[in-house]
């Protein structure tokens, strides 16, 4: 049977079939079968609670390389595992328990690089999370089930490096700005990692593409990797990408591909055929040997953060990797985050300054301005105004002169809730805490936590009544909201007004938002009513208005993090206004971002209205500085989930109790169990601890000490009713 081993990562990796003096003699031919005479340690996908360890050993009849890929047993299947560290010989060894022997290697394909193996191995140590766990996460699912023939045949479709076209658009590259030439001259002299704070159309796109362009033409054999926070935001990017640098050197990895496209990035990734790899968060893990570039855009992004399984943040750890690989990493945002924004403070008085270089580009391309914002006091408005009279003509305004507009609403669906006003009743999920959201087009309820779905009662399930109403508005209401207000006004041409709604429901189908963002772009829609998926990264020319409807939920709430996602999701919403300076000046019109509000005067507001991104962050910083929260402290969840509420949280309070005699105990602060804010999801009853400390150090070194008791309470009497628990190390949101 395998047996678990610790972690090793600190081996060389030899070159793959390269005989030395000390290597042992070739195997026995097949008429005399060999004797495993080899322990191999396999990192294979074993969860974290699962206990097995970080890695299992097998006996092979030879050595083979680390990172190499194999198929072992485990249990009654056989699964695809790595080698992690150099074979020890079982010669004239007894082992402890008999050892299952390893299957058939993968040996058409590269073993996976000592830089790589580093980085999984340092992420499931940070993350609290199994090595095998991580590293099979990591590659792509079709090649747990392909055969080394079948291997074979597709690394030979592509395995020469993919060639740098000369494209129009690399011939004829857009001049660049003043600060543009900055940036790039100060990233070309340095190392390390560079905070790019550009606002929003300054020129961020073109500086990563300059950066790209200056790394192929001086390193023939270079890579890069540049990561974007969301699916949609891909096809945009590799658009621009391949205008650039041609069809063959670039590929995309996201979820939303299939398995085959997923593979063939992957591996043209790996052999080095791909020179420009683009993806999402799963992207930071892509085996990239040559890699000497890594951006980041949109680095504020809480997409980049793990929410299921190893709860990873892949800007943290594409910060990691540049520094194992000596490659540059460029961190982009129009609003960073306020951790890199710490860490790129400049050095004052005794203070040292941050681990990041601090690039700005304040200005943007062509002349352009940012978009004047105004807010519009809904004290001062109609009871139930939905879109105050003042924004209604300001929309009609930019309609009739065959302008955009742009509506921002982070609600989907018809209505968040169906009520009945004789009795009460409400549409709560019977299996969460959370109301189903009434979605009109095709009349059902649907619970946006566990998925549960109805059609619409006729009446009230409570008392019969048959007016039961919506309450509240999501993006589906307000586009039929906004087709009644807008149906008298006319186009320039004088055909009615296009109204078009982007969001997850709209976009479900494969491609169809690809379409209706070409659609916008071809400036066939004049209102564009959205969820946050429109509000960040999108080059959309034509429009010179945003709207943000109903923002005041964040100002107070109880995530302290609420705040600065917030001024982030406005002013990336106000960014989409405006991009294009000559299109401005034909309409003779000028750029806005209007925020209606109940609490016009609050700071956030204040600080929007002068796009002074610094004072708001000076301000955060100093709260968190004087409160003792992140980036001055770090802090970890530990959560449990049971059917009962109590059993959660007696093991919760339970493992603190543990925690008292481990090291590091004294300066890490474990506060009481609570309810998560959905308390229950899927008849599952969620509880969760916050732990906090002043020293990382402290918090990693408790962290891995708990895990064992952890696994001890979970088969203890305490932790019977428990169904599952996870530690969440630098959470985002708590």
């Amino acid at each position: 049977m395998p047996r678990r081993t610790p972690i090793s990562t600190t081996a060389p990796a030899p070159d793959a079939g390269t005989p030395t003096p000390d290597s042992p003699a070739a195997p026995p031919p097949e008429s005399a079968p060999a004797q495993p005479a080899w322990r191999l340690d396999i990192a294979v996908q074993t969860p974290a609670h699962a206990a097995l360890g970080d890695l299992l050993s097998y006996a092979g009849a030879m050595p083979l390389v680390p990172g190499t890929l194999v198929r072992v047993p485990l249990g009654r299947r056989e699964v695809l595992g790595v080698v992690w560290n150099e074979a020890s010989s079982l010669a004239g060894v007894e082992p402890d328990m008999a050892l299952k022997p390893v299957g058939a290697p993968l040996d058409a394909l590269a073993p996976l690089g000592e830089a790589w193996r580093d980085l999984v191995a340092f992420a499931a140590r940070y993350y609290q999370r199994s090595i095998g766990e991580i590293a099979l996460a990591a590659l792509p699912p079709q090649l747990r089930d392909l055969s080394t023939a079948q291997l074979a045949r597709r690394l030979k479709r592509k395995s020469a490096a993919g060639p740098v076209a000369q494209t129009p658009e690399s011939s004829n590259p857009m001049a660049l700005s003043a600060e543009q030439a900055a940036v790039l001259a100060r990233i070309e002299e340095a190392a390390g990692t560079f905070l790019l704070a550009g606002s929003t159309g300054s020129g961020k796109t073109e500086v990563y593409l300059r950066c790209v362009a200056d790394l192929l033409a001086r390193e023939p054999e270079a890579q890069a990797l540049v990561m974007v926070p969301e699916i949609n935001l891909t096809p945009q990017l590799e658009a621009r990408f391949k205008a650039r640098f041609g069809d063959e050197a670039v590929v995309s990895l996201h979820s939303g591909m299939t398995n085959p496209q997923r593979l063939a990035s992957w591996l043209a990734a790996h052999s080095g055929a791909a020179r420009i790899v683009l993806g999402t968060r799963m992207a930071v893990f892509a085996s990239i040997p040559g890699l000497k570039l890594i951006v980041v855009d949109e680095e504020h992004d809480p997409s980049y953060k793990q929410q299921e399984g190893a709860r990873y943040s892949a800007r943290d750890l594409a910060v990691w990797r540049g520094q194992r690989e000596k490659a540059k990493v460029i961190l982009g945002s129009a609003t960073p985050s306020l951790e890199s924004w710490h860490q790129s403070r400049p050095a004052e008085g005794e203070d040292p300054g941050g681990r990041y270089v601090r690039l700005a580009m304040p200005s943007r391309i062509g002349a352009g301005e940012l978009p004047a914002v105004r807010l519009v006091d809904m004290n001062l408005q109609p009871p139930k105004t939905v879109i105050s009279g003042a924004l209604l003509d300001a929309i009609g305004q930019r309609i009739a002169r065959g302008e955009q507009s742009m509506i921002f609403l982070n609600r989907r669906g018809y209505a968040p809730v169906l009520a009945c006003g004789d009795c009460g009743w409400k549409s709560e999920c019977p299996h969460c805490s959370a109301y189903r959201v009434f979605h009109k087009i095709d009349r059902t309820l649907r619970c946006h936590h566990c998925g549960f779905t109805e059609r619409v009662p006729r009446a009230c399930p409570a008392c019969g009544n048959p007016d039961i109403a919506p309450v509240g508005r999501g993006t589906e209401r307000l586009e039929e909201h906004l087709a009644e207000l807008f149906a008298a006004v006319k186009r320039p041409d004088g055909s009615a007004v296009r109204i078009a709604r982007i969001d997850a429901d709209s976009t479900k189908k494969q491609g169809a938002l690809e379409s209706q963002l070409a659609a916008v772009h071809a400036g066939e829609v004049d209102v564009l009513v959205g969820t946050q998926m429109i509000a960040k990264g999108h080059d959309f020319r034509r429009i010179t208005l945003v709207a943000a409807v109903n923002p005041d939920g964040a100002l107070f709430s109880s995530d302290f993090r609420a705040p600065e996602r917030l001024f982030s999701l406005l002013m990336q919403s106000a960014g989409r206004a405006g991009r294009d300076a000559a299109y401005l000046a034909a309409q003779g019109a000028t750029a806005e971002m209007w925020i209606q509000t109940h609490h016009a005067q609050h700071p956030l507001f204040m600080a929007l209205r002068r796009h002074d991104y610094t004072a708001f962050a000076a301000q955060q910083l100093d709260e968190r500085r004087a409160a003792g929260m992140p980036p001055f402290a770090f802090q970890a969840l530990l959560r449990a989930d049971a059917r009962e509420q109590s059993v959660a949280q007696g093991f919760l309070n339970t493992a603190a109790d543990q925690a008292e005699s481990l090291p590091g105990a004294d300066i890490v602060t474990r506060y009481p169990a609570v309810p998560l804010a959905i308390q229950r999801v899927a008849n599952v009853e969620r509880a969760q601890m916050l732990i906090e400390s002043p020293s990382r150090a402290a918090l990693q070194k408790l962290l891995a000490a708990w895990q064992p008791l952890l696994h001890e309470l979970r088969r203890a009497p305490e932790g019977k009713g428990v169904i599952r628990w996870l530690v969440d190390v630098d959470p985002h949101s708590i």
